[in-house]
């Protein structure tokens, strides 16, 4: 009796994801390898798990499943530059020049060297790191990512938009034109390349993806496959190289001490959905900054969690310098914050409030239920909606598209707000916006 109670409980253990695998076991000793997916403006609806119907993501969809699918993540900017910055260092792009607007091919300016990313940060602690994908952190010589700490570049200097374009292996460029069709393919290879290789260090991976940015581009086999035309395409295109990676994981036998993130750098651009959230990339509305997030750790995390805990992309590199006992830098202000607690336990969020930064204002602060906005854009206009005494404050548990503003019905709300955005405009060193001047008639 007492056998079959043991044996029922261990199955029950199994079951919820909580009991440990002779692998986890045996690999708890290592440091977990790193794999960090990043799409290009998909937006937070465009995921089944998310709420999708016209386009299908089964792989994401049984990654969230195994893992836990964060349902309030949000980018730090919403657009690529400054949100991949903050990814990279943990740190408002802000802190490194790189708040306004998005690094052109004209442009010479990139990621300080005096910044620290979590490539290098692993790479200190023993990993090889490699980054297969977009940059767009700066392409003159000194800002290439093989000098922020990755051993290996395979992909774009910046956006598919953007010319030149050519593809580079290192610092040569080995394609021109881009073959940009194959790319979400090519790139899911090389990453698939470095889990299978033979190699035992651990490995970071950070694969940041050219897609669904636009131009969209996808292979024959998913021509016409969607319901939602070629961005659809692109999708699910996307979604099933996601899936050879995760199998690629599972046959290897890393999968058990591997960390998979899946998110994206900002809200939909022109194509795909915000689901139940206001606005786009670029705009000051949740849209455009509230992303998919898949945390998948098999061993590690729980099966099939939700959480809403708001959290920002800024986290990502707390995370993993907590779990791999990297360290991060000491000599400057890190705004992200470990949120291992929050996908391992269902922790609340570490995060007081979160700060929304639109080039180098702060546009919108979340806390709790409330999202204060104060920057909008009006046919092209950048308008300061608070030099016009203009406060829009949003209850998101009772209006998650933020239509409708409570700022008269809470006064108190908005004051402590008010305070808050005063008190980060300077913590941040936000530079004084002149009055607004409407463009000449």
């Amino acid at each position: 009796m007492r056998g079959r109670r043991s044996l029922k409980l261990l199955m029950t253990l199994a079951l919820t994801g909580l009991a440990t695998t002779p692998a986890s076991a045996g690999q708890a000793d290592r440091p977990p390898n790193i794999v960090i997916v990043l799409a290009d403006d998909l937006g937070y609806g465009d995921v089944g798990a998310n709420g999708a119907t016209l386009i299908k993501t089964p792989a994401l969809d049984r990654m969230a499943a195994e893992g836990v699918r964060l349902t309030s993540a949000y980018a730090a900017a919403n657009v690529c530059t400054p949100s991949r910055a903050a990814l990279l260092t943990g740190r408002h792009a802000i802190r490194s020049g790189l708040a306004e607007n998005v690094i052109h091919p004209k442009d010479a300016h990139g990621l300080p060297a005096g910044e620290v990313t979590f490539a290098e940060m692993l790479k200190a602690h023993g990993y090889r790191t490699a980054l297969i994908g977009k940059w767009h952190l700066g392409h003159q010589p000194q800002h290439h990512p093989l000098r922020h700490g990755f051993d290996s570049f395979f992909g774009l200097r910046y956006s598919n938009d953007m010319l030149p374009l050519a593809l580079y292996e290192g610092e040569r460029a080995v394609e021109e034109p881009v073959d940009q069709a194959t790319l979400t393919r090519r790139y899911t290879d090389r990453a698939i390349e470095i889990v299978k290789s033979a190699d035992r260090r651990p490995f970071l991976i950070y694969l940041a993806h050219s897609m669904p940015h636009v131009p969209l581009f996808r292979t024959r086999p998913f021509e016409g496959r969607s319901r939602a035309g070629v961005y659809g395409d692109v999708v699910e295109e996307l979604d099933w190289n996601m899936g050879r990676l995760l199998d690629a994981l599972r046959e290897s036998g890393a999968a058990e001490n591997t960390l998979v993130i899946f998110t994206s750098d900002n809200g939909p651009w022109f194509e795909g959905s915000s689901g139940r959230s206001r606005g786009n990339k670029g705009s000051s509305w949740q849209g455009g900054y509230r992303v998919p997030f898949i945390a998948w750790a098999p061993g590690r995390l729980p099966r099939g969690r939700v959480s809403d805990a708001p959290v920002s992309l800024l986290d990502v590199m707390p995370t993993i310098a907590a779990l791999s006992d990297g360290q991060l830098p000491d000599d400057r202000p890190i705004d992200g914050r470990n949120v291992w607690p929050v996908l391992a336990e269902g922790a609340a969020s570490p995060h007081d409030a979160i700060y929304f930064f639109n080039n180098s204002q702060i546009a919108a602060i979340r806390k709790g239920r409330w999202r204060l906005v104060v920057q909008a854009y009006y046919r092209g206009l950048d308008v300061p909606l608070d030099q016009f005494g203009a406060y829009f404050l949003y209850d998101l548990e009772r209006d998650p598209g933020e239509r409708y503003s409570y700022a008269a019905e809470q006064p108190g709300v908005l004051a402590a707000m008010k305070a808050r955005l005063a008190a980060a405009r300077k913590a941040f060193g936000v530079p004084e916006r002149p009055p607004f001047a409407a463009a000449k008639k």
